[in-house]
């Protein structure tokens, strides 16, 4: 039926009456072409080149519906990938600011235990020297207690080597071995 359609129509569109003299004749140019056209038509038809036409342009109209339909089921696809990558920038973000957060405040604790240490070992330091003072103190004066000592012994023995004589110095000899004799025994 649409092909018979298609023809009426075509033939009514066709300038069949331009041309002078009788439609109907095989001189007329104008009834030769529209017989041609005819024909055309009818060899199109009998070929089926309208619905060999038709399958083309479904199975293109179906190629294009299977690739846009894989176009979206990929554009979907890439936008849960984008959504999962955004979800896990912002978890890696988190994370980032956590760790920066811990790490001011492993920083605050370290620079007061620092303060501390530092404080302990000021103290540490003085007690130190505290000591080795008091200890150069009683050092100085042990040296200076041996010094007058040494000083007084020395004066003593010029004293009595000046007012001895050498009886004196036998007899003290002699006295000083019968104490260490009694003191051995």
């Amino acid at each position: 039926m649409k092909t018979v359609l298609t023809s009426a129509f075509t033939l009514m569109a066709f300038p069949a009456l331009a041309a002078g003299g009788p439609f109907f004749s095989l001189n007329n140019t104008d009834f030769v072409v529209a017989i041609a056209f005819v024909l055309f038509l009818a060899l199109l038809t009998y070929l089926k080149v309208p619905g060999k036409l038709a399958g083309m342009l479904d199975s293109r109209a179906d190629g294009i519906r299977a690739e846009l339909d894989e176009a979206r089921s990929l554009r979907e696809e890439a936008q849960s990938i984008l959504a999962d990558y955004e979800r896990k920038q912002q978890e890696v973000q988190t994370q980032a600011d956590k760790i920066v957060a811990t790490a001011k405040e492993e920083a605050k604790a370290a620079a007061t235990k620092a303060k501390e240490d530092l404080k302990s070992s000021i103290a540490r330091r003085m007690q130190a020297a505290e000591d080795q003072i008091a200890s150069a103190q009683a050092s100085a004066v042990k040296e200076v207690r041996d010094s007058a000592v040494n000083v007084a012994i020395q004066a003593a023995n010029d004293v009595i080597a000046k007012g001895m004589t050498a009886k004196d110095a036998g007899g003290l000899i002699d006295a000083a071995i019968k104490d260490v004799g009694e003191k051995l025994h």
